[in-house]
């Protein structure tokens, strides 16, 4: 198998690595002279690089995003930075500014695009491969592979998720001589479009990106990566399941360890074994340490504050109940109540003495310190790895408990859908109610209308059918019989797969399954499940997710256990 050819020393990834550098989006086109901008209702001619961030603005016009104020205040903000000085002097009230003709001009030209003839769509298609083809692909180790995103991104609004205090912020273009090459010394070096140079190339074989740049709001490093089905990929990917795998022989051991800290002298001590206990249990992120004032308020079990937790020594029928609220990776909010033991509620009452709301819950506790514990603990561990153990453990244990090998495809498929659903609701990915949601969910309810309407017909004909067969007695009334029985057979089952759709779609539409089934669930569980329950693999991964994960379709077998 590819997955096992020989290994290299340890930290080399490649020998041989060749390609053409990433792929610049391209320059701003203006505006067509009969679409205008206005201010204070008169039209206003804006320089290039004005009118270039106007559409952007515009172009998100009927997003919910530029209803928010602070969206609105850094784009003003970061917009006025780039104008001139002539127009800086004419344009300072959003509120006044027009760009209704701007995006209508976006929406038709949109619109023209998907209305094209069949030609027109199949040159484009031709034109896009073509680029694919030139720089999607690079030799590494002799092997022709695919890059995963080849080209940089375009300028634009940066967005954030949730609440993000940098929403609205102008996403700069990315130049050339922002751009790190990284290759084989002995490799064709990438040429830079004409007139550019790089900023710097590499010859780094301990690394797996191909170019590198900082962009500009987060000031964080983006990378060009191989694509997730190949090799080098794969074998990180497989590999870090392995290590999560491992975790399960040694997890009694840590577990029985970090409840004998919870009655440790040291306080320290007593702070990583309940932290500890919270990262295994609710598979809290560690929270890495942050710049202050860098980016949103959000945290992680180290950096959890006073203010974030409340203890109900009873709640709801349950005792010591911890509430959480604080906001996570991303600005989503976590928020759960949940009862823990005794030792632990003590503990945490210990930690809040004499404590303000904005006191760090665990002062004692740094996420280097907790990450150098793990580390002694297990070799590789890290709270990722429990993150993705207690996923792939909660998926593979909620598909033995729910699947009926009774059940029809749609049924199983149910079940499949309610078990990632437990490992979301775990792992708190959430996401906002799809905006189609009430329309989809109307046009699933009229089909399942229509389909009940054809059911009780059905049984009528099947019973008219057998009153029929009782007058006569003969054998053509007989065929008749078993012909409507089994067209309302069908019908049935086609309407318990509408029900079961409508279920789904309901129980899964605030809860983002994407995230835990392509980043937490060891992909083997659920091709094992497949192969077992006679479902086909494309019910479950699509063609990409296939492609990423080709090495576990490979491998496992349907008594693979995690």
């Amino acid at each position: 198998s590819r997955w096992e050819e020989e290994k290299k020393d340890d930290g080399v990834k490649w020998l041989q690595l060749e390609h053409r550098g990433p792929y610049f989006v391209p320059l701003y086109e203006p505006l067509p002279e009969d679409v205008q901008f206005y201010y204070d209702g008169k039209p206003l001619k804006l320089s290039l690089a004005t009118e270039e961030i106007a559409t952007f603005y515009a172009k998100m016009l009927d997003h919910e995003y530029t209803t928010k104020e602070i969206f609105q205040n850094n784009f003003f903000h970061d917009w006025r930075k780039e104008m001139t000085s002539e127009e800086q002097e004419i344009i300072k009230d959003l509120d006044k500014c027009d760009f209704r003709e701007i995006h209508k001009y976006f929406v038709e030209k949109n619109e023209a695009r998907k209305a094209l003839p069949k030609e027109e769509k199949q040159k484009l298609k031709e034109e896009a491969d073509k680029i694919q083809e030139e720089y999607g692909y690079c030799i590494l180790d002799g092997h022709r592979e695919k890059i995963g995103n080849f080209k940089t991104e375009p300028p634009g609004l940066f967005r954030g998720r949730g609440e993000h205090p940098k929403m609205g912020m102008l996403k700069r273009r990315i130049m050339p001589e922002d751009v790190t090459i990284n290759c084989s010394r002995d490799s064709k070096i990438p040429e830079p479009p004409e007139g550019h140079k790089w900023k710097e190339v590499r010859f780094d074989n301990t690394v797996t990106w191909l170019a590198s740049w900082t962009e500009n709001i987060q000031n964080t490093l983006k990378y060009i990566m191989l694509n997730p089905s190949s090799k080098l990929k794969g074998e990180k990917d497989w590999q870090k399941y392995e290590v999560a795998r491992r975790l399960k022989d040694v997890v009694h051991t840590i577990r029985a360890q970090y409840r004998k800290d919870w009655k440790s002298k040291e306080i320290k001590k007593q702070q990583r074994a309940v932290a500890l206990y919270f990262i295994d249990k609710l598979a809290l992120r560690a929270g890495n340490e942050k710049e202050e004032g860098e980016t949103a308020d959000t945290v992680g079990c180290c950096s959890l504050r006073v203010e974030h937790i409340k203890l109900h020594p009873q709640l709801d029928g349950q005792e010591n109940v911890v509430e959480f609220d604080f906001l996570g990776k991303d600005s989503i909010r976590y928020y759960n109540k949940v009862s823990v033991e005794e030792p632990v509620f003590k503990n945490l009452q210990l930690f809040m003495k004499n404590k303000d709301p904005t006191d760090d819950l665990f002062d004692q506790l740094s996420t280097a310190f907790l990450n150098k514990h793990l580390q002694h603990l297990m070799d590789g561990l890290t709270a990722k790895v429990f993150r993705t153990y207690n996923a792939s453990i909660t998926l593979q244990e909620q598909l033995k408990a729910l699947t009926n090998p009774e059940d029809h495809v749609a049924g199983k498929l149910l079940s499949y859908n309610r078990a990632n659903r437990a490992v979301a609701i775990l792992c708190n990915h959430q996401r906002s109610v799809p905006k189609t949601f009430a329309r989809s969910m109307h046009v699933l309810q009229e089909k399942i209308d229509a389909k009940k309407k054809q059911v009780e017909e059905a049984q009528e004909e099947v019973k008219k059918a057998e009153d029929e067969f009782e007058d006569t007695k003969d054998a053509k009334a007989e065929a008749n019989v078993e012909k409507k029985k089994k067209l309302l057979k069908r019908l049935e089952e086609q309407l318990a797969k509408l029900n079961v759709q409508a279920t789904d779609k309901e129980e899964n539409k605030q809860i983002a399954l994407g995230t835990s089934k392509l980043n937490y669930l060891d992909p083997r569980i659920s091709v094992a499940w497949c192969k077992k329950f006679g479902i086909p693999i494309e019910r479950i991964y699509n063609k990409t997710q296939r492609e990423k994960f080709a090495w576990a379709i490979d491998m496992a077998g349907e008594d693979f256990e995690f």
